[in-house]
């Protein structure tokens, strides 16, 4: 448990934004460990002093946190070899326009497709079927080169939710209802309200007072951001994007949607944000968060994950606009702030002989590094100077070992050994690393030059 100064630091950040942002009602909820560990909330329902209090059993739309699902599940299908991400659209869902575009790029938001469908503003109109939605589409609808940029498509997870009923035979929301959140308990989540639920309003920007927005059923484009969820049944999500998986997903699955394929390159800003697999990715200082935003007419949600602490964050409110942007991060600060993590104590873990034998200073060129020996058999190659590059590897065979991440990712690091069995150099992508820069007693490409340094 959390300590009551910590408890009445982040209501006390939840109230000014109720207040200072002018929301009818906000509940946010953290997770740390699995486990949610602090959730409050503010205002009533409609926004009235008289009106019905919310909580973290309240029902708000979630809206595009719900692709997050949607990708999951298809995911899911990848796993067990019902499709590839480099699958053309075409090969499983037939018929369209669109089908050129890889499952991959669609997960990813890059496969060039237009925002939203054509008609009126679908977030606030009965949807259409699928027949009708691809009937509207048409190879203008690819609106960039597939692979080219980042353009974010409601559209895409609209085909998304459809494969996904082709490919398991059964409705969108009952694969994930089926597969997720019936196995996760999250039984607070429907694709339509459930009370106790907060509906969704727009506050006037010039006086207090609210209007009602209406919550139609999005038809084919649902898969895109129709769900509702409470803060309770999110902070069981945000725990499974940290990685508390159970058998649901496995744990590289996950890492693989965590990772940043196409940056949201926005003109005269920093590159913070990216897109991966179904998830939003955000570079914050140097911390790596994932999750998703959700916003339709009369709801803002935000949900974000600290991929190092594991510590989530999860923000409703019942109110188009107004909401600030850095919410969900200030509760995450909050946290981290006044309830640091103590670090686990330092024990004795066993190395492989290989990697132990390994371990050490080395060189590329003039270039020092030092690689040391993790548990497992694995090893971690990190520079010492202002040049160099760094990854860590795993075991994959007699004397060798593949690149987890960094520059070497994928690629093999190998023990060269001499005549008497000892290691003269480490070749890893070509290069080969010695134990003194430009060692003349080792095969270095290129040769050492015989008269030596000078």
């Amino acid at each position: 448990m959390i300590r009551s100064g910590t408890t009445e630091a982040l209501s006390r950040r939840l109230a000014d934004e109720q207040a200072g942002s002018r929301l009818p009602s906000v509940c946010a909820a953290l997770v740390r460990d699995g486990a949610s560990v602090w959730c409050d909330a503010r205002g009533t329902a409609d926004g009235r002093a008289d009106g019905t209090t919310v909580g973290p059993g309240t029902q708000y739309r979630i809206g595009s946190i719900t692709k997050t699902l949607v990708a999951t599940a298809v995911m899911r299908l990848r796993d067990e070899g019902r499709l590839d991400l480099l699958d053309p659209l075409e090969r499983h869902l037939p018929g369209t326009a669109l089908g050129g575009a890889t499952i991959g790029q669609l997960l990813s938001h890059s496969a060039g497709l237009q925002a939203e469908p054509d008609g009126p503003w679908w977030e606030r109109t009965p949807g259409a079927g699928w027949e009708e939605l691809t009937g509207s589409l048409t190879v203008a609808s690819t609106r960039h080169r597939p692979g080219r940029r980042h353009h974010y498509s409601n559209v895409g997870y609209a085909v998304l939710g459809e494969l996904l009923a082709r490919l398991r035979g059964a409705p969108w929301d009952q694969v994930l209802r089926t597969e997720l959140l019936e196995p996760l308990g999250m039984t607070r989540t429907s694709t339509g309200p459930v009370a106790p639920y907060a509906p969704g309003l727009a506050v006037h920007p010039f006086a207090d007072v609210v209007l009602p927005e209406p919550a139609h059923d999005a038809g084919a484009m649902a898969p895109a951001g129709q769900l509702w969820s409470t803060a309770g049944d999110l902070s069981r999500w945000a725990a499974f994007l940290a990685g508390d998986t159970g058998d649901l997903l496995a744990p590289d699955t996950l890492a693989e949607m965590s990772e940043p394929l196409v940056l949201n390159d926005v003109p005269g800003e920093a590159w913070t944000g990216a897109y991966g697999l179904g998830l939003q990715v955000w570079n914050l200082e140097g911390r790596r968060l994932v999750g998703h935003g959700g916003s339709v007419p009369g709801f803002v949600a935000a949900l974000r994950v600290d991929v190092a602490s594991g510590d989530g964050v999860v923000v409703l409110t019942n109110s188009t606009t107004g909401i600030s942007a850095t919410v969900a991060e200030d509760l995450l600060r909050l946290l981290e702030e006044c309830e640091p993590r103590t670090p686990p104590a330092w024990q004795v873990r066993p190395v492989g002989a290989g990697s132990l034998e390994l371990a050490g200073q080395w060189f590329w060129g003039p270039a020092p590094l030092v690689l040391r020996a993790l548990p497992d058999g694995g090893l971690s190659l990190v520079p010492t100077g202002p040049t160099g590059r760094g990854s860590r590897f795993v075991p994959s065979g007699s004397d060798t070992w593949t690149g987890l991440d960094g520059y070497y990712a994928g690629e093999t690091l190998r023990a060269v050994r001499g005549p008497d069995g000892a290691v003269r150099h480490l070749d890893v992508a070509s290069f080969h690393l010695t134990r003194s820069p430009y060692d003349p007693g080792t095969d270095v490409p290129g040769g050492v030059d015989p008269a030596g340094w000078r």
